[in-house]
């Protein structure tokens, strides 16, 4: 009976350790939640970057604004400065470099924005 006592033990200790070590540098994004029965509609702040490198910047239902990269952190002071409920959904192609997504990020950290990254289902 010990030994099963035993076998036990060794198959609890091993899945304990396992799972610590499973992703310990996993990025943690927390997402939005609200608790109120009612949905509630938040401000978002869409950034895209095309296939080519262009930058788009659309604010809620509004149409997309064409900026540079150059401005894109002033359009963004702009637009998020008027509320402080809001974050930035981007939304990046594939194939870009990574540079201009980090750059995004970069803005959004430099200014305490939240800033969530749009990706899509697997198939």
């Amino acid at each position: 009976m010990s030994s099963m006592t035993d076998l036990v033990f060794l198959l609890l200790l091993f899945f304990v350790l396992a799972s610590t070590m499973a992703s310990p540098n996993d990025l943690k994004i927390n997402l939005p939640q609200s608790s109120a029965k009612q949905n509630t509609k938040q401000v978002v702040a869409k950034v895209s970057i095309d296939n080519l490198g262009n930058y788009s910047v659309a604010f809620g239902r509004k149409r997309p604004v064409h900026v540079s990269a150059d401005e894109l952190e002033n359009h963004l002071v702009s637009v998020l400065s008027q509320d402080s409920t809001a974050y930035i959904a981007l939304h990046a192609d594939k194939d870009r470099p990574i540079e201009e997504m980090v750059n995004v990020l970069d803005i959004a950290s430099r200014h305490n924005y939240k800033i969530v990254i749009a990706t899509k289902k697997n198939k």
